[in-house]
């Protein structure tokens, strides 16, 4: 995959968010949205409605994750890590992430985190995900990615990617993701470091999508923290 990381580090640090487009094509987009009513790729479907989280639902992956899958998830890794280790540094943080996903999913296994945590997420009309973070344990990798599956305009209408900022005494500041198909965002999974007048201080992140006015809207969820 081309990618210029350096621009992602770049739009990471100053909206705490960045867009890779066209990380998936059209027919990689379609396959993944067909697969989900195939019972044998997934280990659990979570009703968002039942538990408070929005409306719409999602569909966790089980090992082994499809290959297409498995392999996005480990190429997508060292690059992330190596932003997610220069902001430990910037927060004065001791932990560092390893190069290689294998050597973080060591890691988490060993602390009892062995369950996936790609998804697959579905909404219809009138859908929506509340603000949420990602957490599944104590070890989080501090960066996530989503890829839109559906075609704006096309497939759905609405269901826009959001996030929000929570700034120690100031109001909360919202970014809007606008993404076509088989783009991907990248995005903190809880905290971030911002670079402020007194030093670097570390802002609260939280993330969802707003209500889906008409059609089906599919996405890609690539965590890189297994759960316990």
């Amino acid at each position: 995959m081309s990618i210029d990381w350096d621009r992602v580090a770049d739009d990471l640090d100053a909206f705490g968010c960045a867009v890779l487009p066209s990380l998936l094509d059209a027919e990689q987009c379609a396959a993944y949205a067909a697969g989900y009513g195939d019972d044998a790729q997934f280990r659990s479907r979570v009703v968002m409605e039942r538990h408070g989280f929005g409306r719409g639902e999602y569909r966790y992956y089980a090992y082994p994750l499809p290959p297409g899958l498995a392999d996005l998830r480990t190429a997508l890794y060292p690059p992330l890590a190596r932003i997610a280790n220069r902001w430990q540094a910037a927060l004065g943080l001791e932990e560092r992430y390893p190069d290689a996903h294998a050597g973080y999913l060591a890691r988490c296994h060993a602390a009892g985190q062995l369950r996936p945590t790609p998804l697959l997420l579905q909404y219809g009309p009138g859908d929506y995900n509340c603000l949420h973070q990602d957490l599944y344990g104590d070890f989080v990798f501090p960066l996530q990615v989503a890829v839109l599956l559906s075609r704006p305009g096309v497939d759905f209408s609405g269901g826009e990617f959001v996030l929000t900022e929570q700034r120690p005494r100031m109001q909360s500041r919202v970014e809007a993701v606008p993404l076509g198909q088989g783009d991907a965002v990248v995005f903190p999974v809880h905290t971030r470091p911002v670079n402020g007048t007194r030093g670097i201080y570390r802002v609260n992140m939280r993330h969802g999508v707003s209500r889906v006015r008409s059609g089906q809207r599919h996405t890609l969820g690539i965590i890189f923290h297994d759960a316990s």
